[in-house]
C-alpha cells in the first residue's frame, strides 16, 4: 500500500465505512485475493436466449424513479418480463449491498462501482455501456470558501467516495492538477452525505451532480459557496448485474431485453428535453424551469459504442488510478465485462447515437 496515503486517513478504517456491512461480511482482509480468484469463474458463456420464458421476473434500480418516467413518456412496449420491484437506489456501495442481498437484479452506476465490487471478491459483469464525453460533475466549495481553482485543493479537507463515480473525478482532478494524495485531506463520505458536509463546513470541496448545484446555490450561493468546473468527465455510464442473476438463463434474456428499453429511454429523454424539465426536474425535484434547463443544457448526448473497446482502456485507467493510491489491488479489468450483450445496445438506437 503506498505510503503516501497513509497521511490522513487509515486506509481500513476508510474502506469499512464506504464499504459498509455488506463488505464486512466478507472481511476486508485478502479481499483482493478471494476477488482475483472468483472474478471471472463460474460466468457463463452460453448464448443469450432471445425469448425470455414466461414468468421470468427482474428487480431493477431506478434512482428516484428516472427509468419507470422514461418508458412512460417515451411510451415504450411492455417489456416480455415482469418488473417485481423498481428499487430507488443508485449509489454504488448501497447497490452492492443490494446486490449481496439478493434483492436487486440489475442497476445503473458509473465505473467504478463493477471495480469496487470486484476489489470486494463480489462478482458481477458489465452488460451495456453509455458512452459519456461531457463533464457530469463539478466541485462545489462550503460557504465563505475563497478556493477558486483545483490547484487551490492543496491542504485542503475534500469529500471523497472511493466508491462512486464522484471519488474518481475527484482522484482524476488531483492528478490532472499536478496534486498528490498527501497534498490533501481526503474525507471518506457517500455522495449523499457530501451536501450536509459542505452546509455544516465538515469539508472545503465536494463533488456534486450538476442536477444537485442549482439547489446548493440556490441555498448558500449568497453565502459564498460557489463552484469549480472543470473538463474532467467520469466516461462510462452503464448497466450491470451479480453474475449469479447472469448464470440464470431466463433472467439473462431479460436483461437482454431490457438493454434496448434502457438505450431507448435515454434517447427519448436527450431528444424531448422541454417534457423532461417539466416532467421530471420540476415535478419531481421541485427546480424551477430555469433550473431545470440550465441543467439540460448540459446533458450529455447518449452514445453506446457497438464496441466496448474504448470503455475498456477507460475502465482499466480507473482501476490503475485506485491502484496507484492503494485503494485497490492491481488487475485487469476484462474480467467485468459479459461481452454477450456488447451490440445488444448500439443495435436498439438510431446510427447517431451508435459511437
Amino acid at each position: 500500500m503506498s505510503s503516501s496515503l497513509t497521511s490522513g486517513f487509515d486506509r481500513r478504517l476508510f474502506l469499512t465505512s464506504l464499504l459498509g456491512a455488506g463488505a464486512a461480511a466478507v472481511g476486508l482482509s485478502g479481499c483482493a485475493e478471494s476477488s482475483a480468484a472468483t472474478g471471472s469463474e463460474g460466468v457463463s458463456t452460453a448464448p443469450l436466449s432471445d425469448k425470455v420464458p414466461a414468468g421470468t421476473k427482474l428487480k431493477i434500480a431506478s434512482y428516484q424513479g428516472v427509468q419507470q418516467l422514461q418508458f412512460r413518456l417515451a411510451k415504450l412496449p411492455k417489456p416480455p418480463f415482469t418488473v417485481s420491484s423498481w428499487l430507488n437506489i443508485g449509489a454504488g456501495p448501497d447497490v452492492i449491498n443490494a446486490f449481496r442481498a439478493k434483492s436487486l437484479d440489475v442497476a445503473n452506476n458509473a465505473g467504478i462501482p463493477p471495480i469496487q465490487a470486484y476489489y470486494q471478491g463480489f462478482d458481477a459483469k458489465i452488460v451495456a455501456i453509455n458512452i459519456t464525453r461531457k463533464p457530469n460533475y463539478l466541485f462545489a466549495t462550503k460557504p465563505g470558501s475563497d478556493i477558486r481553482t483545483v490547484a487551490d485543493f492543496k491542504g485542503k479537507k475534500l469529500a471523497f467516495s472511493q466508491g462512486q463515480a464522484q471519488g474518481v473525478v475527484l482522484l482524476r482532478a488531483l492528478k490532472q492538477a499536478g496534486l498528490k494524495y498527501d497534498d490533501v485531506n481526503l474525507v471518506p463520505l457517500t455522495s449523499n452525505q457530501f451536501l450536509t458536509a459542505l452546509q455544516s463546513g465538515q469539508v472545503d470541496i465536494a463533488p456534486l451532480a450538476n442536477s444537485q448545484a442549482p439547489a446548493y446555490l440556490k441555498q448558500y450561493g449568497s453565502k459564498g459557496a460557489h463552484t469549480i468546473t472543470t473538463d474532467v468527465v467520469d466516461l462510462l455510464n452503464l448497466l450491470w448485474a451479480p453474475v449469479s442473476v447472469l448464470n440464470d438463463p431466463a433472467k439473462a434474456a431479460a436483461i437482454a431485453a431490457y438493454v434496448p428499453q434502457w438505450a431507448q429511454g435515454q434517447v427519448w429523454q436527450y431528444e424531448h428535453p422541454d417534457v423532461w424539465n417539466e416532467e421530471f426536474y420540476v415535478k419531481t425535484q421541485n427546480l424551477s424551469l430555469a433550473q431545470a434547463k440550465d441543467i439540460t443544457a448540459l446533458a450529455n448526448k447518449p452514445l453506446f459504442p457497438p464496441s466496448w473497446s474504448e470503455a475498456i482502456k477507460w475502465e482499466q485507467e480507473t482501476a490503475d488510478l485506485l491502484a496507484e493510491g492503494g485503494f485497490v489491488k492491481k488487475f485487469k479489468v476484462d474480467s467485468l465485462f459479459d461481452h454477450r450483450f456488447e451490440s445488444i445496445a448500439a443495435k436498439a438506437v438510431p446510427e447517431e447515437y451508435q459511437r
